[in-house]
């Protein structure tokens, strides 16, 4: 439609440029769309604001618009009501999923994400790598692609030489076979504890894990227990979460591909010495050096990145490789990204670094050498706890209750996390959390099931469109049609800029568009014709608020 008419007026610019560039203005009196034409400013050598004029000038007005005008260097289109009414049913019933695109046909995204340190609890801090890892894989599928989720666990480095260390002295093989990561991490604390007072400890730890490095049986087989039981503890949560991984290939994995590594950088003249290590300068780039190996010989979290890298291209082909952790290893990433830059792999601008903000409860950061953690099962378990009991307080008849407390307080806390931009830091507050107002997941799953249930009172089970749109042209219902017209372009923005934040803050629009709409027309009415329109724009909010929660890994209850 805007595209159609612009493009007829644009000589310089495609129909998909054209439709790339169009933005919904902030304000409902700048009109439907607007098209910005700083872009053109450059081909023209004009001003924008000139050259919105001279398009406006070969554009004629069609019965489509009620207007459209030039607003300093935009051209913005007043759409008629039932028209883009028209536009969004058309648009509803021209797709199975409604938002879904094929841009990313025979594109491949591998993300890195999640990536817990076996023997370690997994809690609170290393949940958002994993929700917003989740998220963009969701995303990057609805768009077409092929995602590839790997979950690099750290299960290798010197802090299993400190785990042997603390299990000789202080383990119990009983205790750990029946309370698995829990009695690990208490031996771990201890060894940090016990350290701070006797510094050979450390010695020791560095010794043990050389011993793994040069395949010990002994020190290999208590290795693979510790990763067994981690493993096991892990699934559990990940179950909870519904969240599954194409790949558990961590850091061990590399081990036997490091060495190629090293080989290569000294092929191409790359490695220097330094004090016995073997480094990567980076000083023209203007960071410290890259460490490639100890003086020892051992490998590092770098070279095992590098190695990963290598793999991943070879054997996904991946057109980007996505790598989700915390903002405080943003260094890391850039050395070592630029290492593969310096090796001449051309692919090293597919790799691209997500960084996220800390998370904390509001009685401060988490450390988990200190003990001070917040388990991520029991937040979970306890988000659930607490959510049963509001329910029973407000409907105690309810059917599938545990299921629905899992849902509801499960997607309360990924809401939460994910509302926000991912590099603010998130304070973990109960009372937020759990509202069921306001901009929070169980106000938004409410709104779901206030679909689900006027939908069903009224027997609508399928979507249809009854053609009378000029029915749904007053205001609460024209803005829930806008609303529900920016899914599509919320979900794209959200995978190109790596920012899952966009789908909550959409879906939170949508719930308060929705209530309007539903406060403001009665939708059971005794007029057929205006029943069955309004019932048609409550199927597409439930479908698309379903979706959009899916999208950020949240479940979409019938009841609540």
């Amino acid at each position: 439609m805007i595209v159609n008419v612009l493009a007829d007026a644009i000589e310089s610019l495609d129909a998909e440029e054209i439709k790339s560039m169009i933005e919904v203005p902030p304000k409902a009196d700048m009109g439907d769309y607007a098209f910005p034409c700083y872009k053109l400013a450059k081909i023209y050598k004009k001003s924008p604001n000139l050259i919105a004029q001279e398009i406006m000038q070969d554009i004629s007005v069609s019965d489509t618009f009620e207007s459209i005008k030039t607003m300093g260097a935009y051209i913005n289109f007043y759409v008629k009501k039932e028209n883009l009414v028209k536009t969004l049913f058309d648009q509803f019933k021209s797709t199975a999923n409604y938002g879904s695109s094929d841009e990313g046909q025979g594109k491949t995204i591998v993300l890195d994400y999640s990536s817990p340190n076996v023997a370690k609890p997994f809690h609170i801090g290393h949940f958002r790598t994993t929700i917003i890892g989740n998220a963009l894989y969701k995303i990057y599928s609805y768009l077409g692609y092929q995602c590839v989720g790997v979950n690099h666990i750290g299960d290798w480095g010197t802090q299993f030489g400190k785990l042997i260390v603390a299990y000789k002295k202080w383990g119990n093989k009983e205790l750990i076979e029946k309370n698995g990561i829990d009695e690990l991490s208490k031996i771990y604390v201890k060894f940090h504890e016990e350290a701070e007072k006797e510094e050979t400890l450390n010695d020791e730890a560095r010794a043990w894990f050389t011993k793994m490095e040069q395949g010990d049986e002994d020190a290999l087989t208590l290795w693979q227990w510790f990763i067994d039981i981690s493993i096991k503890e892990f699934e559990k949560l990940y179950d909870l979460l519904n969240i599954k991984f194409d790949s558990y290939a961590g850091e061990s994995f590399y081990n036997n591909k490091t060495q190629s590594v090293v080989k290569e950088l000294q092929e191409k003249r790359l490695i220097k010495i330094s004090e016995g290590a073997k480094i990567v300068e980076l000083e023209e780039e203007q960071m410290p050096p890259c460490l490639i190996t100890k003086r020892d010989g051992s490998t590092l979290y770098s070279t095992r990145d590098i190695a990963a890298a290598l793999y991943r291209k070879k054997t996904y082909h991946f057109d980007k490789c996505l790598y989700i952790t915390a903002l405080d290893q943003k260094l890391h990433f850039a050395q070592w990204f630029k290492v593969i830059e310096k090796m001449d792999y051309k692919w090293h601008k597919d790799l691209v670094h997500i960084p996220y903000g800390l998370v904390s409860m509001e009685s401060g950061k988490l450390s988990t050498r200190k003990g001070q953690v917040i388990l991520l099962s029991d937040l979970l378990n306890e988000a659930i706890e607490k959510t049963k009991k509001i329910i029973e307080e407000k409907n105690p008849n309810i059917e599938n209750k545990d299921d629905v407390s899992r849902m509801v307080g499960i997607g309360a806390i990924i809401f939460n996390d994910l509302y926000n931009n991912i590099i603010k830091d998130v304070v973990f507050s109960w009372k937020k959390v759990l509202n069921f107002d306001g901009e929070t997941g169980p106000y938004v799953q409410y709104t779901h099931v206030r679909t689900v249930s006027v939908l069903k009172k009224a027997s609508y089970e399928s979507f249809e469109d009854t053609k009378a749109y000029d029915l749904l042209t007053d205001d609460a219902s024209y803005n829930l049609v806008k609303t529900l017209l920016k899914f599509p372009s919320i979900i794209k923005t959200a995978a190109y800029k790596y920012e899952p934040s966009f789908l909550p803050r959409y879906i939170v629009d949508l719930a308060q568009d929705f209530n309007k709409f539903y406060n403001d027309n009665p939708i059971l009415v005794d007029d057929t014709s205006l029943k069955k329109a309004r019932l048609s724009l409550v199927y597409i909010t439930k479908k698309v608020l379903a979706t959009a929660l899916q999208l950020i890994g949240i479940d979409a209850p019938k009841q609540m």
